[in-house]
């Protein structure tokens, strides 16, 4: 039977987390362990977390606190580094992304896939609606244009190319660590597994609102131009690594 590790790296997220804690001991199957990395949020995150394991006694939940060389790249990698199932999960702590999904997309692997993705943007997934205040409608905008662009641009069989919510055979990672400072690691991490020939499935399902707080992937314009900057950046770089492999096949 495989094991599953599910990592959260969290930043302010102490309304959410402990309820997403026990909705995942509730609903994933073949759990093993729900790794949170914190970057020492001021809100108190891991003071609640490490209050709920003392408080149940309960060793399939572990708190990793990082007060430096953070981010949420370095954040997912050490939660990797320190997981023990035999299929990594990871996933953002505001609830957008359902825990009673993760079983589809586990089973994927389970089955066969060596990398399942969920997706916003395939038939029967769905991407948050404009409009919610704790959701800024240009980055929602921002994501819908850029995974467009990039489904043009790479020419792959791939639509959700900044999802974030993820199933991995656990030695894929060691070979294919991750790369990068916020989302745009999620882009060249799908181009580097295709390239070295992974099966990757998209699976569809419903971003929803986060439940409590406020999104930080723009938390203002400026925020969001320094963003697609990044993504940007990742993406020309794996065009023209591309470029250079297929001219010199």
């Amino acid at each position: 039977m495989n094991t599953i590790s599910i990592i959260l790296p969290t930043y302010n997220e102490a309304e959410n987390i402990i309820f997403l804690i026990e909705s995942l001991q509730l609903h994933v199957s073949g759990l093993k362990e729900v790794i949170v990395v914190d970057d020492d949020s001021p809100d108190g995150t891991a003071a609640l977390v490490q209050d709920w394991i003392k408080k149940h006694g309960n060793r399939q939940v572990r708190l990793i606190l990082r007060t430096s060389n953070r981010g949420l790249t370095n954040s997912i990698n050490e939660g990797i580094q320190k997981a023990s199932g035999d299929i990594i999960v990871w996933m953002d702590a505001d609830f957008s992304m359902p825990p009673e999904d993760i079983n589809t997309l586990t089973t994927a692997v389970v089955h066969g896939a060596d990398i399942a993705v969920g997706s916003r943007f395939v038939t029967g997934g769905k991407t948050k609606q404009r409009g919610d205040p704790r959701d800024q409608w240009y980055a929602i905008a921002a994501s819908e244009f850029g995974n467009k662009m990039m489904l043009y641009l790479f020419g792959l069989n791939f639509h959700d190319y900044t999802s974030g919510f993820v199933a991995v055979r656990k030695h894929i990672l060691q070979s294919l660590p991750l790369h990068g400072d916020y989302g745009e690691y999620f882009i060249d991490f799908i181009v580097r597994a295709f390239a070295h020939g992974y099966r990757i499935i998209e699976i569809p399902y419903i971003c929803k609102p986060r439940l409590h707080g406020v999104s930080k992937t723009a938390t203002s314009l400026p925020t969001l131009f320094r963003r697609c900057y990044q993504y940007a950046t990742v993406v020309m770089k794996l065009l023209w690594e591309t470029k250079i492999k297929k001219n010199n096949l």
